[in-house]
């Protein structure tokens, strides 16, 4: 059964000619920042070992820290490593969708006790449909459980886009509820399997959670997330 039309894909033909103007004005007026220096695997920590994966686009990356240190797979293995040893591996890349990763992914040698995925903006902006979304991300959730061997996934919830400083209404408006319902598969695809849990990233309205480029998160945002993801992965 198809899903009903929403609002805001009603208003997209009409406010075509608006979206399309802002669309290339934030590409012109972007500030490109580079994916941040440092170690993308490495062991730390002392107690039980903790294989770990963190896959995904430009904010798994690290993409608005300064290095590695200061964006998610730093603090995350931070947290983490007070309790365990955890030996770790960043595949992480600008620009990946979930179809991207899935294909990064399937090279990758096992196994893992622990992944950590952040993607679905890259799908919003390239018009992947929530149905095709939920597809991708079951495949991946498949991938890591069965291939890789992850016992506990934490899935980072596709980030609200109507609150990135970078984009003008309407545009932001209409990113964001997109991101809405690619973010509504992802949980239909998490709750599907006993391993994954979602992690929404419903952060406060703070001018410094967001990076130079107000598009990527900052290195507070970077803590914030890496310490919900941090609790998730313990519980497990």
């Amino acid at each position: 059964m198809r899903s009903p039309v929403s609002v805001d894909q009603v208003l997209r033909i009409p406010l075509l000619p608006v979206l399309a103007a802002q669309a290339v004005a934030v590409r012109r007026k972007a500030t490109l920042l580079p994916e941040p220096d440092g170690p993308r695997t490495g062991c730390v920590g002392r107690g039980p070992r903790v294989r770990l994966l963190i896959a995904g686009d430009s904010s798994a990356a690290g993409v608005g820290a300064s290095t590695q240190e200061q964006a998610l797979s730093g603090q995350l293995v931070a947290c983490l490593a007070r309790h365990f040893t955890v030996e770790w591996r960043l595949e992480a890349t600008t620009g990946h969708t979930t179809r991207d990763t899935l294909d990064r992914l399937a090279d990758l040698d096992g196994p893992y006790d622990a992944a950590v995925t952040a993607l679905g903006v890259n799908d919003v902006t390239r018009g992947v449909t929530q149905r095709q979304f939920q597809s991708r991300q079951s495949r991946l959730f498949d991938l890591l459980s069965n291939k890789l061997g992850v016992r506990c996934i934490v899935a980072t919830g596709v980030p609200q886009m109507d609150r990135f400083p970078a984009l003008p209404h309407p545009l932001a408006w209409v990113l964001g509820q997109q991101a809405a319902r690619l973010d509504r598969g992802l949980r239909q695809a998490a709750d599907a399997f006993p391993a994954v849990r979602h992690l929404a990233l419903d952060f406060p309205d703070d001018p410094a959670l967001a990076a130079a480029d107000g598009y990527h998160p900052s290195p507070k945002a970077y803590q914030l997330w890496a310490a919900a993801a941090a609790d998730l992965l313990r519980q497990a």
